[in-house]
């Protein structure tokens, strides 16, 4: 039987673009699990992005995954964009570069050893998942900004 983990990931920046932190809460059944990095130079676009990527490669085995994340930018891209994306050569609609590119592209792989639910849920909502991932993110700018020092 396929695993279900529920994950709920979120990416912040300070000021953007600027030093920046993403996090992942996973959880299948009782067990939890959080992650949490980050970058000196970098958006919070890219935060969002490499918090689901870490989150999904943390999955050692192949798993249902209902994906919660508060950034439209994933949500849409993942879903609507992405495909479109890949069909023009990773270019947009305008035929300009993909933001983010090398980032999309490592999603797409990550993504494909799982089935993904993908789910949008509107951030700072107080919903409990989705709040902690954002504290994981935070710690993970604070970090890199106090290794910087």
């Amino acid at each position: 039987m396929t695993p279900t983990v529920v994950i709920h990931t979120d990416g912040s920046c300070r000021p953007n673009p600027g030093p920046g932190g993403w996090g992942a809460v996973l959880t299948m059944g009782d067990h939890e699990r959080e992650l949490w990095g980050g970058e000196r130079d970098t958006t919070n676009n890219r935060m969002e992005l490499l918090a689901t990527i870490e989150a999904l490669n943390a999955l050692n085995r192949p798993c249902q995954v209902e994906l919660h994340t508060d950034s439209q930018y994933v949500k849409n891209g993942i879903t609507q964009w992405l495909s479109l994306w890949k069909a023009r050569g990773w270019r947009t609609m305008t035929k300009g570069a993909v933001k983010n590119v090398d980032l999309w592209r490592r999603l797409d792989d990550a993504r494909l050893r799982h089935q993904v639910d993908w789910r949008w849920i509107k951030a700072h909502a107080g919903h409990a998942s989705n709040e902690r991932a954002d504290m994981l993110a935070e710690r993970g700018r604070l970090e890199v900004e106090a290794r910087a020092t």
